[in-house]
């Protein structure tokens, strides 16, 4: 199985074994940021993919999954404008994760364009640890059941489960598949915070899980 991350502390990847579990969050807005792009901004690191303009205006990284990755998401629209929205920008924040982890890139340009703060500060650290480990993700995971709310100051909540029973990782040497036996632990809460920043992209800014959750059991 394969979790993205949800807190900046070290233990979290010490706690890991084959990069297969989950780890819970954190609002560390000020630790760890020196020398990192995105940090404070979500500004775009010295290595950039080609941008691509989509239909609001906004120039965005150009995102593309590691062979043999897929991320599936449901809904992946509303009917609601603000809230698609947010749906859309969380989904690239997913996708750019998994494009770094293939590219073994933790300073990735598109992680840091689609999250800030602790979220991002989290998937550096994460996508770091599949790098020191030598493998990729591959296998699908399915985001399901999500659901966004607004705050009064502004930001965005969205909680979702994640299906990880086909998500694996993958020797970035040999190509081996670790394939592992689903179970409860294959199904995560999460509940992450968003905000827009000034060119209208809704970055995660934080988000803590919940690996087994009752919630999201098939």
């Amino acid at each position: 199985m394969q979790t993205r991350p949800t807190t900046i502390a070290a233990a979290a990847l010490a706690a890991v074994t084959l990069l297969l579990s989950g780890c819970g969050g954190s609002d560390g807005e000020d630790s760890g940021k020196d020398g990192i792009a995105g940090a404070d901004t979500g500004a775009k690191s010295s290595t950039s993919p080609s941008p691509t303009t989509t239909d609001d205006g906004i120039d965005r990284p150009e995102v593309s999954l590691p062979e043999g990755d897929s991320l599936a998401f449901a809904p992946e629209t509303t009917g609601d404008a603000k809230a698609d929205a947010v749906l859309k920008d969380n989904a690239e924040y997913l996708r750019a994760i998994d494009e770094a982890i293939g590219k073994q890139d933790p300073k990735s340009e598109a992680v840091a364009f689609y999250s800030k703060d602790a979220a991002y500060l989290g998937s550096v650290e994460w996508i770091s640890g599949f790098v020191k480990d030598g493998v990729t993700v591959t296998g699908t995971v399915r985001y399901f059941d999500r659901k966004v709310t607004f705050s009064k100051d502004g930001s965005a909540g969205l909680v979702y489960c994640a299906d990880e029973s086909k998500g694996y990782t993958k020797d970035v040497k040999t190509g081996e598949v670790n394939v592992t036996q689903a179970s409860k632990d294959s199904y995560v809460l999460y509940n992450d915070r968003l905000r827009k920043n000034d060119k209208g992209v809704w970055q995660t800014t934080k988000s803590t899980s919940e690996r087994g959750s009752e919630v999201c059991q098939p």
